[in-house]
């Protein structure tokens, strides 16, 4: 069958040229003047868009209708930004090779063919590797090890190595090995026979059995226990096993592809793996990059899981501006993949009716992570450390383990929330200053407060004493009008002298009652004795 390749028409030499390029490699190439064209087309395999006019609804419908790749061909500079923004597979500028153009093309629509099989996305250059290992791999019946960190799609790989393998019309069965116990394990690895242990009321059938000539995913191998290692191996060397309980050996014909979040080689010294079924399991690897080392796939994941979710939800998701698109970009993503589906499946769901712009996403997203270098980085080890090249120059920083990832964003969650609190503060001072000056400062003290007392401060002299209203105390040099006694603060007073002439105010006031004057500062009696006693107050 002829596979169908849109152009837009808005500039008719360059998409004349194209289509002539195109049709020498065998494909069948429309000239679309609209979006609307587009929609009912049997197979479209991808897009070329040759102008700006209406290149976003151009996009949406082939995005989300299609769900074709588009390539932009547009004048200028402003490709590279444009189709960066309507999630291009390729941007061009000015007016390219056409030849050299329907080339990328193919080879284009040859990977999304095997993107589409495998589930596996990506343009970068690590996860081209990783297609082209995946497609190498596949025919053969030796066994895969595939290592990256959590969430970076490694049980998606092993269905793509399946179901280019000659197995693919067998079983594909994942086992999580960190989600059982030792005992459950090998009873869901190998079986038991009736009766073998308490509750065991029928002989049951193990993943091995059940996957036979098809393909078995051991996930997280490195958190198997040691006597479950060995009979893994006998199983990899001997192609046989025994259910548990059981006498008779069980001969099978399975393709073992595990994978773990660990440096299985740094375990074999501290005897926590095996180095001999290290040995067997690591003949063919795959190391998946974390998404913080490929950046450039992350508007494409974004648009992959756009149009899977609003197919799936049955939603119309209106897009991503390109704000909030530098964001996501630049984020880590601890998660990676994982952490990224998750989002924009939140996204898809709780979509405002306009655009997502940067104060939709999370905060943690939002704000920056300075100063990450200060706090002890893990060294890294094995792969990793070979592994820091040009493509991961541009780590903000080594990872942090889980744990201390969550206390360190905690902290910094923290000092941003005290930056904003000092922020409104030095506001409100500079308001009260623009409002009272340099001359004058309101103080609250509880103690006063509660009996209607209030204070003031008097500008001038360091030295000048503070006396109660009518100790030769000036109206204009109060802050406000008194009602009653006032205590008057200067600068360079302590919290003990404005204490001391509080007492000395409410004695005044109660003439000498100290059951009054303790109870109109909120203090006990003898209290109030002691600190009559200390501060030497004449009564």
């Amino acid at each position: 069958m002829t596979e169908t390749i849109f152009i837009s028409t808005h500039r008719l030499p360059v998409a004349g040229r194209l289509r002539e390029s195109l049709t020498g490699l065998g494909y069948e190439v429309d000239l679309v003047p609209t979006p609307s064209q587009m929609e009912g087309h049997a197979d479209p395999v991808l897009l070329i868009l040759t102008g700006t006019d209406d290149a976003v609804e151009w996009a949406r419908v082939a995005h989300q209708i299609l769900e074709i790749p588009v390539f932009t061909v547009f004048p200028g500079q402003q490709s590279a930004a444009l189709g960066r923004r309507l999630g291009a597979e390729e941007a061009f500028g000015g007016d390219p090779d056409t030849e050299e153009l329907a080339l990328l093309a193919r080879r284009t629509i040859e990977r999304r063919r095997l993107q589409n099989l495998t589930g596996v996305v990506g343009e970068s250059d690590s996860m081209r590797e990783v297609l082209e290992r995946v497609v190498q791999i596949a025919p053969v019946d030796s066994t895969v090890l595939i290592t990256g960190e959590s969430g970076t799609g490694k049980e998606l790989v092993a269905r793509g190595i399946h179901a280019l393998s000659p197995r693919r019309h067998k079983a594909f069965l994942a086992v999580n090995v960190a989600a059982l116990s030792e005992t459950l394990l090998e009873s869901e690895l190998f079986g038991h026979e009736k009766g073998a242990f308490t509750g065991a009321i029928d002989s049951r059938k193990g993943f091995f059995e059940l996957a036979d000539r098809g393909t078995l995913f051991l996930d997280e191998i490195g958190e198997m226990p040691l006597t479950t290692q060995t009979k893994l191996l006998r199983v990899l060397e001997q192609h046989e096993f025994l259910r548990v309980g059981g006498q008779k050996p069980i001969r099978v014909d399975v393709r073992i592809i595990a994978a773990t979040n660990q440096e299985l080689r740094d375990l074999v010294p501290a005897r926590r793996f095996r180095r001999d079924l290290f040995y067997r399991l690591n003949i063919l690897g795959i190391e998946l990059p974390p998404l913080r080392r490929r950046r450039d796939d992350i508007p494409r994941l974004v648009h992959h899981f756009v149009r899977e979710l609003t197919h799936r939800l049955d939603r119309e998701f209106p897009g991503i501006s390109e704000e909030a698109m530098d964001l996501l970009v630049r984020y880590d993503w601890p998660g990676n993949v994982r952490e990224l589906r998750n989002l924009v499946e939140s996204m898809v769901v709780l979509a405002p009716s306009e655009l997502i712009e940067p104060d939709d996403l999370p905060r943690e997203i939002r704000v920056p992570i300075l100063g990450r270098r200060l706090l002890p980085a893990p060294a890294p080890t094995g792969a990793e450390a070979a592994g820091q090249d040009a493509a991961s120059e541009g780590d903000e920083t080594r990872r942090l383990p889980p744990e201390l990832e969550f206390v360190f964003r905690t902290l910094v969650e923290l000092k941003v929330d005290m930056d904003e609190l000092r922020r409104d503060f030095e506001r409100y001072r500079e308001e009260v200053h623009d409002r009272l000056g340099d001359s004058t400062i309101p103080l609250a003290i509880p103690a006063l407060s509660r009996r209607g007392l209030e204070v003031g401060f008097i500008p001038g002299s360091e030295h000048r004493p503070i006396a109660s209203l009518g100790e030769g105390v000036r109206d204009e040099d109060l802050l406000v009008e008194p009602e009653g006694e006032t205590v008057l603060f200067r600068p360079g007073m302590t919290m003990e002298d404005v204490e001391r002439e509080a007492i000395r105010a409410v004695l005044k006031e109660t003439d000498g009652n100290r059951r009054k004057a303790a109870k109109s500062l909120g203090i006990g009696e003898r209290t109030l004795y002691r600190k009559i006693q200390k501060y030497e107050i004449e009564e």
